[in-house]
């Protein structure tokens, strides 16, 4: 063990490169054979239920109005953030801001970013 067995970089790196990608399609093939063998994938299949047929929904309906949703996280969020931040801060209401301003600057930068 005294002795290396090569000092030529080319044949180290080609042992180093095989070694890798021997490893690699050997995780490959365990992850393939993982999959052949999961015990779950049947229980998945029996618990899809059956597609049922769907009635004709009748054409004077008037579109169902969406949920609010619950944004009650995401303001606690929040108020830990400027809470932090700022300790004399005090949060008195939060409301959602409609606007497509941040739609309208992304348009207009990438119509500047093409190329033509």
């Amino acid at each position: 063990m005294g002795h290396p067995v090569t000092t030529n970089p080319l044949i180290i790196m080609l042992i180093n490169m095989s070694i890798v990608f021997v490893v690699l399609m050997g995780l490959s093939a365990m992850i393939r054979l993982i999959h052949l063998c999961d015990p779950t994938a049947k229980a998945k299949e029996e618990k899809k239920p059956a597609a049922a047929p769907k009635a004709a929904a009748p054409a004077a309906a008037a579109p169902a109005a969406a949920p609010k949703a619950d944004n009650s996280a995401v303001i606690a969020v929040i108020a830990a953030a400027v809470a932090a931040y700022d300790s004399e801060a005090r949060i008195v209401t939060v409301r959602p801001i409609e606007s497509t301003v941040w739609k309208n600057n992304a348009r207009a930068t990438a119509l500047n970013n093409t190329v033509c």
